[in-house]
């Protein structure tokens, strides 16, 4: 009777264990731990014109955030966030934020070097055809969809992750640019 009584405990036991290991196992940043592949090679162009890829950025830790230029709210509110914490940072301080456009339609290079001078120059505008820009959002297993407004004219839905990359660029974690820039660029430092 107790060994009856005691199989759905050891069930229970069982499925907990199974769920810890699953946990462990798609935990990104864990040395030895596989995690969820997420960001890879890139060449796109920077807002000066000139191509930047992902071996530009290997040697420091870099953040990456995809959104676009016409963004009402989202976009603006994370740069301005971003280049916060950058500052808090301090100059000397190897960290770049790459801002990928999910719009390359409207996005040029022209555009958003001109969009960007409001905000830290550490961040960098990049673009590309709208095939190497869906590639790279397929790498980051970014979401963006065109939605149709009046006259022609139009947003885009889009995944609004900062993706913290570690020095060889494997994604971190997440980066949370919600808290004070002091703590967040407390934070960066672990990783310079």
């Amino acid at each position: 009777m107790i060994r009856r009584n005691l199989l759905p405990f050891a069930m229970l036991a069982l499925c907990a264990l199974g769920v810890v290991a699953a946990i462990f196992m798609i935990s990104p940043g864990r040395t030895g731990m596989p995690g969820p592949a997420i960001g890879g090679p890139f060449t796109l162009t920077a807002q000066d014109g000139g191509q930047i890829s992902d071996k530009d950025l290997r040697g420091h830790p870099f953040l990456v955030f995809f959104g676009y230029t016409h963004c009402p709210d989202t976009c603006p509110t994370t740069l301005f966030q971003l280049s916060e914490v950058l500052k808090a940072l301090g100059p000397d301080k190897a960290v770049k934020v790459l801002f990928i456009t999910v719009d390359p339609e409207r996005d040029t290079p022209a555009v958003m070097k001109d969009y960007l001078g409001s905000f830290d120059p550490r961040i960098i505008g990049v673009t590309g055809s709208a095939e190497a820009t869906a590639a790279v959002e397929k790498s980051y297993r970014v979401y963006s969809r065109k939605v149709p407004g009046k006259d022609g004219e139009y947003s885009m839905d889009h995944t609004a992750i900062i993706y913290l990359m570690d020095k060889e660029g494997r994604f971190v974690n997440a980066f949370n640019a919600d808290q004070p820039p002091q703590q967040a660029a407390q934070e960066l430092l672990k990783y310079l």
